[in-house]
């Protein structure tokens, strides 16, 4: 085996590992922090998508679209979801799912009576790059780099900065939040909004990559959950190494096999983690960890 296939392989292991931190971060902020299972995970993420479409199709910059105003538009819709509808349900953990499912099927619904239920997508602004006499995808080295700086900047943001330590501190004991001068009901939508601003990210930076139809959300949603409760009650550090994990495992099996067999080596991947740490991967390794 030559040292660029290695180079092309461990290139492509990172952009597996990369896209599923990427897709699974908005839902571990939610879930991680908040415990709310929010079921219409995939629906934000592929409103993202669409967003950026949208935004395309005006006129504005591609790269202004995905980083700036899909994260913004869905933070928005995510602000009103969490007014609505999420705020009244917190504690009733089977009403929150039963919620969030049937706002999955009406966003889903919306979208095809909006857009259709062609396939459609944003051209690649990248193009390919040399890897000795291979050629690989640029732009899923714009992916990489994405999905590092999100999971370092929600580390830092939690681990190191006084609003993160109140975020973590409220969700671990309201009452006393309260005492001290905050607002538990106000870190609640905030927390919720920022969960749906990196989905909309997700989105919008995936856009080029995946053809986007309104039922697409079922094609993250499955993987969001898995990797977020294989990795555990921390936020960054369970989303990182479930990825690492899982993605790797897809990977291998995908090369030796298919893409199907790596799918399903994923699956089997979690259920037997699941099993040996039903708490997750934090639960043991990565202890009080953002």
């Amino acid at each position: 085996m030559s040292i660029d296939i290695v180079f092309v392989s461990v290139f492509d292991l990172a952009y597996t590992v990369a896209t599923l931190a990427l897709v699974s971060a908005g839902l571990a902020l939610i879930f991680g922090l908040m415990r709310v299972i929010n079921l219409a995970h995939g629906e934000f993420i592929v409103l993202g998508g669409y967003t950026t479409i949208v935004a395309l199709r005006m006129g504005c910059n591609i790269w202004l679209a995905m980083l700036i105003v899909a994260p913004i538009v869905v933070g928005c819709f995510g602000f009103l979801v969490e007014r609505l509808v999420i705020r009244h349900l917190y504690g009733r953990t089977v009403d929150t799912m039963l919620a969030t499912w049937g706002l999955s099927l009406a966003l889903s619904g919306a979208l095809s009576m909006i857009f259709g239920t062609t396939t459609t997508g944003v051209p690649n602004p990248v193009g390919s790059l040399s890897i000795g006499q291979y050629q690989v995808g640029g732009y899923s080295l714009f992916i990489i780099a994405v999905s590092t700086l999100l999971l370092a900047s929600l580390y830092f943001v939690l681990r190191s900065m006084r609003v993160g330590m109140i975020v973590r501190g409220a969700m671990q004991s309201a009452e006393i939040a309260a005492a001290l001068g905050h607002s538990p009901q106000r870190i609640y939508m905030a927390t919720f909004v920022a969960g749906s601003m990196v989905s909309g990210l997700a989105g919008g930076v995936l856009s080029p990559l995946v053809g986007l139809t309104p039922s697409a959300g079922g094609q993250f949603i499955a993987k969001a959950f898995i990797t977020v409760i294989a990795g555990g009650a921390s936020v960054v550090a369970g989303t990182v190494s479930a990825s690492a994990l899982l993605g790797t495992v897809a990977k291998v099996f995908e090369l030796l096999s298919s893409p199907v067999v790596g799918e399903m080596a994923l699956l089997i991947c979690a259920v037997i983690l699941l099993r040996v740490l039903p708490q997750g991967i934090t639960s043991r390794w990565f202890k009080g960890a953002a």
